[in-house]
């Protein structure tokens, strides 16, 4: 069988499960444990990775303190071109760090596949100040070969608790094709998702396990799951905007 952008995936994420598991669990551990003192789970990203910071929220089968931070100038809908810039502009994030509702319960998850522009790493540090557990969502391939654009030197993997890898090679293409000159079949949206719904699912088993209700939505279209819902929504109403 020739390999396809879905061979491909399945291979890479087969490989991640293997030898990246035992670490999920612990992250997954951690992540519980904030989350029964109170607090939500924040993620964060620019460009692309803001669609991955939106993934998880408000879903259906998923956790309901899940609150995804939306900075306009960073997202696509705004062009890509722009948020690109302003990611790498390293003036920008003291535009809005410091209006962030962090609180030391928290959890952020700031996402960067490079990890190395300077707004995901200060993002990261206001979080880690605030004494938010801080986790980095990226691909610690760049790691030693992209030098950080931030001032101080640092790349997000420096700064952040701990780090989920996506192992995504550079460039993020998982293709290659005679006669094509370059890598193609960007990966790291697909991964991303998989290891960010891997890790909550793992929280989900890991508040039951403790004995604590785990707060999942319900889909919309199920019948009965508006009350359901509603209950859940009311209780984090006053951290997130529904």
């Amino acid at each position: 069988m020739s390999t396809t952008y879905l061979t491909q995936l399945i291979e890479h994420l087969t490989e991640l499960q293997e030898k990246r598991s035992d670490h999920l669990h612990t992250i997954s551990k951690a992540v519980a444990h904030r989350l029964e003192l109170g607090g939500i789970i924040q993620l964060f990203g620019s460009g692309h990775s803001s669609l991955l910071a939106q993934e998880p929220y408000y879903r259906a089968g998923g956790l309901v303190p899940v609150k995804p931070v939306l900075v306009d100038a960073l997202m696509l809908h705004n062009g890509g071109l722009q948020a690109s810039e302003k990611e790498r502009d390293p003036s920008f994030g003291e535009t809005f760090v410091g209006d962030l509702d962090i609180q030391k319960e928290d959890v952020v998850i700031v996402i960067s596949t490079s990890g190395r522009n300077p707004v995901p790493v200060d993002v990261a540090l206001e979080a880690k100040r605030r004494g938010a557990l801080t986790i980095g969502l990226q691909s610690l391939a760049y790691q030693g070969t992209q030098p950080s654009r931030h001032p101080s030197g640092k790349r997000l993997e420096h700064v952040v608790d701990d780090v989920i890898d996506t192992a995504v090679p550079i460039g993020d293409a998982i293709l290659e094709a005679e006669d094509i000159d370059q890598p193609f079949g960007p990966s790291s949206t697909v991964v991303g998702a998989a290891l960010i719904h891997d890790v909550f699912t793992r929280v989900i088993l890991e508040m039951k396990r403790r004995g604590n209700p785990p707060p999942i939505f319900k889909s919309g279209n199920v019948e009965g799951a508006s009350d359901h819902n509603d209950q859940l929504i009311a209780a984090y109403r006053d951290r997130i905007d529904y």
